[in-house]
């Protein structure tokens, strides 16, 4: 048991100093580029947030459409982060950490999945169930790695 905290501090220490992120922020912490978390599922679509409606939340801001927007995310976070921390869900599936575009995405069974390009948004549509399987067990390990992988 005190070998597998010690591992597990270990690790997070690690992962701190070489900056490693779960998120997937820009510098100076905006997530999802700027999109309206609620909006994918609020109005079915990707849409701007403006800089006048923001909230924090585990150290990224997100930006949104109105004010009721905002006051929905404020109530739920968790109900509208992106999954992978707004990476790539399709790259996750593959074992790498990719950017995301927000303008490509699907909201399944209740929670928002992010793509990289149309290739990849087209290839993790084909089985979407199969992709978030995978994605789920190769996560904990993408997610300790430091900046992007490329393509």
């Amino acid at each position: 048991m005190q070998a597998a905290l010690f591992t597990l501090t270990l690790v997070a220490t690690v992962s701190a100093q070489n900056g490693a992120t779960a998120l997937n922020i820009a510098p100076g912490g905006l997530a999802l580029k700027g999109y309206d978390p609620v909006a994918y599922f609020a109005d079915s679509k990707a849409v701007h947030g403006t800089a006048e409606f923001t909230a924090v939340h585990d150290g990224a801001t997100y930006r949104f459409s109105s004010a009721a927007h905002r006051a929905t995310f404020l109530a739920q976070p968790g109900k509208y982060l992106p999954q992978y921390g707004g990476y790539c869900a399709m790259g996750v599936a593959v074992g790498k950490k990719l950017d995301a575009d927000p303008t490509l995405w699907r909201v399944v069974e209740g929670k928002l999945y992010l793509n990289v390009n149309k290739d990849a948004q087209g290839m993790w549509l084909k089985d979407p169930g199969k992709h978030i399987a995978t994605a789920e067990e190769k996560w904990a390990k993408v997610s300790a790695r430091n900046g992007f992988d490329t393509m």
